[in-house]
């Protein structure tokens, strides 16, 4: 601004990202914590040998509820939502009037919640 005499644009910080960015970016996130996840697991496997990632997933169930559940739900719900991201999408392909901007929040926010809810069922399971 010094420079120019111009004000600098305050860019993101005053932007809100609507509903549906946020679920889009959202599923674009967890197909990628899918995608390390896996090879993660599948690195552990190899490095560890047969059973490594077994036995690393009981360690981690057995540490107590508190580290089991938030575990549990770190897994549960990049599967959930990704899951139910693609079936939206899926509907959305079959059906584009389904994507009239109310049509696309209202979903938005039921994916978030529904991912939630699932989620957090399976994090006591």
């Amino acid at each position: 601004m010094a420079r120019t005499g111009r004000p600098v644009s305050p860019h993101l910080t005053i932007y809100s990202f609507p509903v549906g960015a946020l679920s889009s970016i959202t599923n674009r996130v967890t197909g990628v914590a899918l995608t390390f996840g896996a090879a993660g697991v599948g690195a552990i496997e190899l490095l560890g040998g047969s059973g490594a990632a077994a036995g690393l997933l009981q360690d981690i169930g057995s540490s107590g509820a508190l580290v089991g559940c938030t575990a549990k739900f770190a897994v549960a719900f990049p599967c959930v939502y990704h899951y139910i991201g693609a079936i939206r999408h899926l509907a959305w392909d079959n059906r584009p009037e389904l994507l009239e901007n109310t049509d696309v929040e209202k979903a938005s926010i039921a994916l978030f919640g529904s991912s939630l809810l699932i989620s957090a069922g399976f994090m006591f399971i």
